[in-house]
């Protein structure tokens, strides 16, 4: 029992002499190179291996499992992404927005100098 405290104090000394090393080392002009060049690394293997998505994607499911599962059902029975020309309805779609902005059209060119004034007054 008396080999745990001492491992135990060990662990927790050489924390604070790691620390306090980290915090001079840091500010020294090799310090500041090498933590340039480990953050160059570490951005090259997470860009590399995708990683950044693999730990959101992990920490999700962890986080909100039931969420995450009933996400993965609607990805399973969701149609692939298509044009909307693949739609059923598209061309009553189609000709109802064309019927409208012509409307609009010639409310628009009927009452120009109204608009222009009201739009005036909201400046």
């Amino acid at each position: 029992m008396y080999w745990l405290l001492i491992l135990t104090l060990k662990s927790i000394l050489s924390s604070v002499i790691g620390s306090s090393f980290y915090t001079w080392f840091q500010d020294t002009k090799f310090g500041i190179w090498f933590q340039k060049k480990v953050e160059q690394f570490l951005e090259h293997v997470a860009q590399k291996y995708d990683l950044e998505l693999a730990k959101t994607d992990s920490k999700f499911k962890k986080q909100f499992p039931l969420q995450a599962a009933r996400l993965e059902e609607l990805e399973k029975i969701a149609h692939p992404p298509c044009g909307l020309d693949g739609f059923d309805g598209y061309q009553p779609l189609v000709d109802r927005i064309e019927s409208l902005e012509e409307d609009l059209m010639l409310i628009f060119e009927m009452d120009a100098r109204r608009i222009g004034q009201y739009i005036n007054k909201k400046k």
